[in-house]
């Protein structure tokens, strides 16, 4: 379980086949993250939760299922790419962000970016199967990233980037066409099952 509130990035070292999994090494940009770390915690790259399976020196290591591999933007990574870096809450923690599983529901694609006095405006693609879970006010996470959604269309939603997060995310490097992993509010995601099935 995590907040959404990314705890620094990380650049990707390599991206691997091991057997059947994919093996994943981190190099955090803040040493001081791999100190915490330790072999069995859960931690969240790019909204996606994972387990630490190793460490070596100043990196810790990954794996992937195929499944997730496909299901998110681990496909388009290149040694290099930086990645936004969570750590999972612990009992007592502020839940400054919202509710993140780091179950990502859909790989979604960056439409605008417009330039907002300070901040930056965002428009994403939004999935038809997931259009009932974004409203304006509500909570999203993009790339890991608790964001809050400022409007919403027939198949789009925005939010906005603040200097701060702009400046500890990955999401200052969006451009049109950019390709992000999405995940809807896990409270949407119930609200939105129960009214269908009611529906019915």
């Amino acid at each position: 379980m995590f907040s959404g509130l990314v705890q620094g990035t990380g650049k990707v070292q390599k991206l691997a086949e091991q057997g059947e999994t994919i093996e994943l090494t981190i190099a955090p940009t803040s040493p001081a993250l791999v100190e915490e770390l330790a072999i069995g915690d859960s931690v969240a790259i790019n909204g996606t939760c994972l387990t630490v399976v190793g460490q070596t020196g100043t990196l810790f290591h990954v794996t992937l299922m195929p499944q997730t591999f496909e299901k998110t933007t681990f496909k388009d990574l290149q040694p290099g790419d930086l990645v936004n870096l969570e750590r999972s809450l612990q009992v007592g923690d502020r839940l400054e962000g919202h509710i993140v599983t780091g179950h990502v529901d859909e790989v979604t694609v960056v439409r605008e970016v417009t330039p907002n006095e300070n901040a930056i405006e965002v428009r994403f693609a939004l999935p038809a199967r997931l259009a009932n879970q974004v409203v304006p006010q509500g909570s999203v996470a993009i790339n890991g990233v608790s964001l809050t959604v400022m409007d919403t269309g027939a198949d789009w939603f925005s939010v906005g980037l603040i200097p701060h997060t702009q400046t500890v995310t990955n999401l200052d490097d969006l451009q049109v066409g950019s390709r992000v992993n999405m995940e809807t509010d896990i409270l949407g995601k119930y609200v939105a099952a129960n009214l269908q099935k009611g529906a019915q």
